[in-house]
């Protein structure tokens, strides 16, 4: 089959399936349409209201307004019936997808459709809701114009007015009725006695004040009696009625002042329009919008309003907010599925609701696997507490999902305090912080928000996104610390060590933004600036200095290790600098060689062959097996300064002396060098010498400084003396 006689095939497919969808829809809704058409003929009507739908549902990009215009059309087709309404909402929602929508689309796929079928639907709805209103009230002006006409008509032709009056009154759609100024209703018609029920007692020979409401708005009745005293014309409002049997009426009620011939007020006349059902399908869109379809909780949309509404409290009320996220929850959606997933926060969901069941205790959820719980009042600290422990107490329960017993944890962040001091978007980046804390502390717990941690996690956060300009910036420098032999005290090389001159914070060391970097990814590009700038400074005291070479020490990240470019970009760095590949030593730590397979090594291997020095950091912290060394393409250890401040004061600490002299024989056994990192005194320095360690560097030496500084190292205090 050609291309073109497969795209015309897939054409005719989707007419007949737009054709089978709009049988579908003119059965659930041509009993309740008032239409002079044949059931054939009102369905073929609606096949191009079902064909727009169609391409809208497929639409790129999507505009949901055209559902707006297909609610018009039905009214225009006289189904104006609320079940005519109802059946076309149950319709698209059921079938609209099925036969329109494409074939062979994953679960994603399925879900984006399904949301756009939901914004059509709300789209029908309001586009049915304003034709229905803009053609009632076209009719009430007109009804309202008649009835004017007819009493003004009946002072000049009685018989003829009250004939025409009569026609208009009785079959109008809407509620007609007619009360003297003192508020006696004296006619009705039938539309508005079926309003009330089609009780005719319940109606006539009453009097319009007992027909208050508790939710009449404050200015109904002043309006009103502004019209029976003549100061207005009209007025125009929403309101309630009781029905005999208890249940509320709304209406669109318009009240219009009838004068005689010489302008004085004689009767008043109403004309109402039955607005129930629209108001209910209002009321099922609002509560849809601000509710979670899953578990049925307030959304976070409702839920701001309601913590907006308690921090603007009066004076001296307070609030207790618990936040909540489920430990480990993404392991039972990668385990056992997101249905499952589904079933247990619909489960947790409702043991939060069993939970918060005091006054001024709401739950909702804000998204995944995030929950909040909110209490108010003026003793919330311990209320907020004892909210807190009844959640972690009610998610201990295992929660048997698909014939399994799962385990549910969770980590909450609470803020408490008094109204009126914090915005809600404030209180939920606290409650979120400080969720986060408890989760790092090991979960299944919860903590309160402190001030200063906030302050440090927002601080870490600024950096983090502070670090990619820093860098285009150049905000970064380098000091180097001086390695040092042992023996004769002579310069032997110097460790590279980067710092960040912020703008705001100042001159931070490598522990506040390195992780951040590490997080973030940016520790690739400024571990490759660092390796630059430090080869380049080597190479220049080379030339400084007679061509005597220096080591220059680098560190590696974890994440700079898996980087498939390592190895080509140091070549490129020695070559660009002129620096032969043994002058540059990478230290790695321990920790990230625990477990290292072949394909991690490799990389160091490579290094390692070309010439360039690998030193294991921290040696002696990672609780590696001391037989892994062998495996190890290193060629030195830096031994972590934890085994040797014992030595700073005299005696030495002899487990110390025995751990490092073992180390120190292993080393050298594996023809390895011993670095010590940490040295701060002379009797330390002497004690590592004499137990043959070969370099070291430490603040007994020097600080961390600039690189002019290297070599005005005074080596006669550098040499450590025998105590």
């Amino acid at each position: 089959m050609s291309a073109g006689a497969g795209q015309a095939a897939l054409r005719t497919g989707l007419e007949d399936r737009i054709g089978r969808f709009a049988t579908i829809w003119g059965r659930a809704i041509f009993p309740v349409t008032a239409t002079s058409l044949t059931r054939v003929e009102f369905e073929q009507h609606l096949i191009p209201l079902a064909r727009t739908l169609a391409e809208a549902l497929h639409a790129r990009p999507f505009d949901a307004g055209v559902g707006q215009a297909v609610g018009a059309e039905l009214v225009a087709v006289h189904c104006t019936d609320p079940e005519a309404l109802a059946g076309t909402l149950g319709v698209v929602e059921s079938y609209l997808v099925l036969y329109c929508g494409p074939d062979g689309i994953g679960v994603e796929g399925t879900e984006e459709y399904r949301s756009r079928c939901a914004r059509l639907q709300h789209g029908i709805a309001a586009g049915f809701a304003r034709a229905l209103r803009e053609r009632t009230l076209k009719e009430q002006e007109a009804i309202a114009r008649s009835a004017l006409t007819a009493r003004i008509d009946a002072q000049q032709a009685l018989h003829a007015s009250e004939e025409r009056f009569k026609a208009v009154f009785e079959g109008a759609a809407v509620g007609i009725g007619i009360a003297d100024l003192q508020g006696n209703i004296l006619e009705v018609n039938d539309a508005l006695l079926q309003m009330f029920g089609g009780m005719g007692g319940h109606v006539q020979g009453r009097n319009v004040s007992e027909w208050g409401h508790p939710d009449d708005a404050p200015h109904v009745w002043r309006m009103y009696g502004e019209l029976v005293r003549g100061e207005r014309e009209s007025y125009r409002v929403e309101k309630p009625y009781y029905r005999h049997d208890g249940t509320v009426l709304w209406t669109n009620l318009t009240v219009s002042l009838l004068r005689d011939a010489e302008g004085v007020p004689q009767y008043q006349l109403a004309l109402m329009e039955d607005t129930t059902e629209r108001r209910l399908l209002n009321l099922r869109l609002r509560y849809e919008a601000t509710h979670d379809a899953l578990t049925g909780l307030p959304n976070r949309t409702l839920f701001f309003e309601r913590l907006e509404k308690a921090l603007s409290g009066a004076g001296g009320s307070r609030f207790g907010l618990c936040y909540l996220d489920l430990d480990g929850f993404k392991a039972v959606n990668d385990s056992l599925g997101h249905s499952a997933g589904d079933r247990l926060l619909v489960e947790v969901a409702d043991r939060l609701q069993s939970c918060a069941t005091g006054p001024g205790e709401v739950v909702a959820r804000l998204g995944g696997d995030e929950f909040v719980a909110l209490t108010t009042g003026s003793d919330t600290e311990e209320k907020v507490t004892e909210l807190a422990v009844r959640i972690l107490s009610a998610l201990s329960v295992p929660i048997r999902i698909e014939g399994r017993e799962l385990s549910v944890r969770g980590s909450i962040g609470i803020v408490e305090g008094p109204a009126r001091e914090r915005t809600p978007a404030e209180v939920l980046r606290s409650a979120d912080i400080t969720m986060y804390r408890a989760k790092a502390a090991g979960g299944n717990r919860f903590e309160f928000a402190d001030a200063e941690a906030d302050a440090r996690a927002i601080t870490r956060h600024g950096l983090t996104n502070a670090l990619p300009a820093a860098l285009e910036r150049g905000e970064f420098f380098i000091e180097y610390q001086p390695l040092v032999h042992l023996h004769d005290g002579s310069v032997h090389g110097a460790e590279a060590l980067v710092r960040w001159s912020h703008p705001q914070y100042g001159v931070l060391g490598p522990d506040r933004f390195i992780p951040l970097a590490e997080r973030t990814g940016l520790i690739v590009p400024l571990g490759r600036w660092v390796l630059e700038e430090a080869v380049r400074q080597a190479r220049n005291w080379q030339r400084q200095h007679g061509g005597s070479a220096l080591r220059i020490n680098v560190n590696l990240s974890p994440t700079q290790l898996h980087h498939p470019g390592l190895v080509a970009d140091t070549v490129a760095v020695l070559e660009n600098s002129g620096l032969a590949p043994g002058a540059l030593c990478l230290e790695v730590t321990e920790s990230a060689l625990i477990g290292a397979d072949d394909e991690l090594l490799e990389p160091l291997r490579r290094l390692a062959a070309l010439g360039v020095d690998i030193a294991l950091d921290d040696f002696g912290t990672g609780y590696s097996n001391l037989a892994n060394l062998r495996r190890l393409p290193v060629s030195v250890l830096k031994l972590d300064r934890s085994f040797t401040k014992g030595m700073q004061q005299q005696p030495a600490n002899p487990v110390d002396v025995k751990i490092v002299e073992g180390i120190v024989a292993l080393a050298h056994s594996l023809e390895l060098a011993v670095t010590v990192e940490g040295v701060e005194t002379g009797a330390q320095a002497a004690q590592l010498r004499d137990l043959g360690c070969d370099t070291a560097q430490g603040w007994y030496y020097a600080r961390p400084g600039a690189p002019d500084r290297i070599h005005t190292l005074s080596l006669s205090d550098a040499v450590p003396t025998p105590s």
